[in-house]
């Protein structure tokens, strides 16, 4: 009797089991076969942008006037963030595919600056001209490349699944179709990146930060690199030093060092040419507040002066609990200069120097020629909302969408309970750039 009790619920437990095995590889095999689905659309959806893209940009070549040219180009440049888009949803996370990205992007970039700007005052010139017939054929031989891909998955049934997993293994297949038609197709815009090099409107957006060209100085040895940080970090007895310099394939060279000393570890990136901090960060734990913001602020514009950052004004201030953000900016001739702006964070347990991000001043930084504004802060009021009630204004130099300097007026400004800063050119009168800043966060009471 006993025994048969047994063999039953033994029974009953391996059918248990085989029942919950069959669930768990039906959930399973859902999973994937939705995953699989996501794959199959994403590609063929990018395949069908590109074809999209290069017949966009072909009308494009047939057009000159502005009413029909700026929305053919803005079309180009919403295709291809849609393409930009597809491609982030393949499995191509561990695959090289960045030439293809930045191609698009760059795409993109262009279409967008041309199409934003005043065509009739300044349309095409003969080597944009020449910069789209290079994108059309271009943008050809990719598509041809990816129809290519497109036809073998089709063909032969092949599945994204296991693209992801060689990938994921670092096992690639030999003959896996896939990956090698991206490979194939990444490696043919490699050459387009090479032929482009040549057009100088291309480069602008491979390189679209030139990286401290402005900097001046010599190029400093590890050992001066390592007595500056000393400086910077304001630290003395260093218990621990580790630099390493970066590498051949770096847009710029610079040492990256750290420093401990016992109590305190700093990070920071130096520039090779120069000696600047590009940034810097102290991991030390802060204690309760026991200096104001404004003590802080004084704090950080002494540090600044003290390591030759001179001319600048406090621009923006915030407290994010026992630590202040300050934001400084270079003032010339009464103009402010957005582009060349610097950040320090202060301790306010003890006003100690904890962080600086320098990269957009060091950047930026250089002798500037000052216009004459055309409009006069009266006639430039004209082009805001009326709806909105100005409480300042200054002169400005900011960076605008395209990455230009750009003189504008600045207004600050309120509408119902938001603040407003508005940039208007000061010689056409166009709104560059509105900023709705934040306001205080609302504190909710526990209601639990």
């Amino acid at each position: 009797m006993i025994r048969s009790i047994l063999i039953g619920v033994l029974v009953i437990g391996i059918a248990g089991t085989a029942y919950w095995g069959y669930q768990e590889h039906q959930e399973k095999n859902a999973i994937l076969m939705n995953a699989e689905n996501n794959y199959q659309r994403a590609f063929h959806d990018l395949s069908y942008q590109m074809d999209v893209l290069h017949d966009k940009i072909g009308t494009t070549l047939a057009m000159n006037s502005r009413k029909s040219l700026s929305p053919a180009l803005a079309d180009v440049w919403r295709i291809t963030s849609e393409a930009r888009t597809q491609v982030g949803q393949l499995p191509l996370t561990l695959l090289p595919f960045n030439k293809t990205e930045e191609f698009l992007a760059n795409i993109g970039n262009f279409s967008y600056q041309t199409a934003v700007r005043d065509l009739d005052k300044e349309p095409l010139s003969k080597k944009e001209y020449t910069t789209l017939e290079k994108l059309y054929s271009q943008s050809d031989e990719i598509r041809s490349e990816l129809r290519k891909v497109q036809h073998s998955v089709l063909e032969n049934n092949l599945r994204w699944m296991d693209v992801e997993l060689a990938l994921a293994s670092g096992k690639e297949a030999a003959d896996n179709t896939i990956i090698d038609g991206f490979k194939t197709v990444d490696k043919k815009v490699k050459g387009f990146d090479e032929e482009n090099l040549e057009d100088t409107t291309m480069v602008t957006f491979q390189k679209k930060e030139e990286n401290f060209k402005h900097l001046d100085g010599k190029s400093i040895s590890k050992e001066k690199a390592v007595s500056l940080a000393r400086d910077y970090a304001g630290l003395k007895n260093i218990q621990d030093v580790k630099v390493t310099e970066s590498g051949k394939g770096s847009e710029y060279r610079f040492y990256s060092i750290n420093l401990d000393s016992g109590g305190d570890q700093v990070s920071l990136d130096m520039t090779k040419k120069g000696g600047y901090p590009i940034w810097l960060i102290n991991h030390r734990q802060i204690g309760e507040q026991k200096i104001s913001l404004n003590d802080a602020a004084l704090k950080a514009k002494d540090y600044l002066e003290k390591h030759q950052y001179v001319d600048l004004q406090l621009n923006e201030s915030m407290q994010y609990d026992t630590q202040g953000l300050f934001t400084f900016t270079t003032v010339q001739d009464g103009v402010t200069i957005y582009p060349e702006s610097i950040k320090v964070k202060v301790a306010l347990d003890n006003g100690q120097i904890i962080g600086l991000a320098a990269s957009d001043y060091l950047k930026g930084h250089h002798d500037r020629e000052i216009p004459k504004p055309k409009l006069t802060k009266e006639e430039a009021r004209d082009y805001i909302n009326q709806n909105v009630k100005i409480m300042e204004h200054r002169p400005a130099i900011i960076a605008n969408d395209l990455g230009k300097d750009v003189f504008c007026h600045e207004f600050m400004g309120t509408m119902g309970n938001d603040t407003y800063r508005i940039y208007i050119n000061a010689e056409t009168g166009m709104e560059e750039k509105v900023e709705k800043l934040q306001n205080a966060e609302p504190l909710y009471e526990d209601v639990l």
